[in-house]
């Protein structure tokens, strides 16, 4: 026999491949005692084994006897094929299933890891405070708020930083802990448990990570200011604050309005406030058979008399439409918001074209429909007398006068609104807009 065999320990695991050994033309009592001695030594000596009885007859190794488990018996066998001089081995054994030698082997293992554990408390208690320490000096730089903040004027970012600092303090003091306690092989494991959990999280709040996103994003561009006058996605009002969830809204009823920031990134933003000239317009309609240039300019000479009517840009008016019994004229007139009313300068500019226009002799038609009756139908109608035409109104010299100054009323609630400190308002006056 090779005498590598003889050099390998009984006590190991066997070898994933062995070389197939020749098998002696002849043997004698000798050899066969010498095996049964060493494998009966061997198994004397581990506690699973004890009952278990090595025969050999001409290098063939019978076991006899019980074991507590299956992987006991295989064990044996795998321990006997390893002597020198054994041809092949019969495995007799049986599985014993009294309860004290199944349940003694499973105590005196749970006996020993308490032992094991109490042993090493003082060392896993070191590992503990030195992991927290850690993290709690992570916990003392994040909240610096001032330090931050002074670092980076958005104060979303500052805060976004800190979070960050925070949390990487926490993987440093768990790496500390367990390179302390010999157990740094498991952190690859913790940290590919956290990874995959990470993603299916990720699919799972991908909406609110999204809206953290636009928030941030948001808080960097500043795409509108405290009080503004805005319209998102059809969603008319005043700005009362930028938040890290949502954008908070006066709307024209009082009333508040939270539009997520995931659709105020995406959307298309209309600031009324931003530029304080702005255009109106209003359509009228006169006679079909009055002259529309001569309309026009009756119109456009009362709307470009009122006083808050900006001189520039210039009023215009144009024929919006021709129909079948009046013309359409449109008129455009231009207003300082700051001033005026955009809804009540409409109103009065609307007002005085149409007095003016009626003044000056044009009528502001009814639509007018053409009836066709057969010759033969059974009831008949009388001419009717045709309708005398209207006495045209002497002009009106009384100016039109009315309140044009804006509503300040939502202005005001906005105000009452913001005064109350609130420290997650991303609006940052000092910033420059978008």
């Amino acid at each position: 026999m090779p005498a590598s065999a003889q050099n390998l320990d009984p006590l190991s695991d066997p070898p994933a491949a062995t070389v197939p050994q020749e098998i002696p033309t002849s043997t004698d009592v000798t050899s066969d005692k010498a095996i049964s001695a060493r494998i009966t030594g061997i198994f004397g000596e581990i506690a699973a084994l004890q009952n278990v009885r090595a025969q050999v007859s001409a290098g063939v190794v019978t076991l006899d006897g019980t074991v507590p488990t299956d992987a006991d018996g295989v064990r044996a066998q795998a321990i006997a094929a390893r002597v020198a001089g054994v041809v092949t081995v019969q495995n007799m054994l049986e599985q014993r299933f009294d309860v004290d030698s199944n349940l003694s082997p499973a105590f005196d293992q749970i006996r020993r890891d308490i032992r094991g554990l109490v042993h090493a408390l003082p060392l896993a208690g070191i590992a503990l405070a030195a992991g927290i320490l850690i993290a709690l000096l992570g916990h003392v730089i994040a909240s610096l708020q001032r330090f931050w903040c002074w670092l980076i004027p958005n104060m979303f970012l500052a805060e976004l930083i800190g979070t960050f600092v925070r949390f990487g303090f926490i993987i440093v003091g768990l790496v500390v802990c367990l390179d302390i306690l010999g157990s740094t092989a498991l952190l690859g494991a913790v940290l590919g448990g956290a990874g995959v959990l990470g993603i299916a999280l990720g699919f799972a709040v991908r909406d609110t990570v999204d809206n953290y996103v636009s928030s941030l994003m948001l808080s960097l561009r500043q795409p509108f200011r405290a009080n503004d006058h805005v319209d998102i996605e059809g969603h008319e009002g005043r700005v009362v604050r930028l938040t890290s969830r949502a954008t908070i809204l006066m709307t024209m009823d009082g009333n508040h309005l939270r539009i997520p920031n995931s659709t105020v990134f995406k959307a298309v933003i209309l600031n009324f406030t931003r530029n304080p000239e702005r255009r109106f317009e209003f359509d009228l309609g006169i006679g079909a058979s009055d002259d529309a240039m001569e309309g026009m300019a009756v119109g456009l000479a009362a709307v470009t008399n009122l006083a808050f009517v900006l001189k520039t840009p210039k009023s215009s008016a144009i024929i919006q439409n021709v129909g079948d019994s009046n013309i359409v004229l449109r008129f455009y007139g231009w207003l300082d918001q700051a001033h005026t009313d955009f809804l009540k300068g409409r109103s009065l500019a609307l007002q005085a074209a149409k007095n003016a226009l009626e003044s000056s002799g044009f009528v502001l038609p009814e639509p007018i429909y053409r009836l066709r009756f057969d010759e033969a139908a059974p009831l008949q109608f009388k001419q009717l007398d045709k309708p005398k035409p209207k006495a045209i109104p002497e002009p009106r010299t009384r100016e039109i006068a009315g309140d044009t100054a804006p509503d300040k009323d939502i202005s005001r609630l906005v105000a009452e609104e913001r005064s109350i400190t609130r420290s997650d308002d991303l609006l940052d006056s000092n910033n420059p807009t978008e």
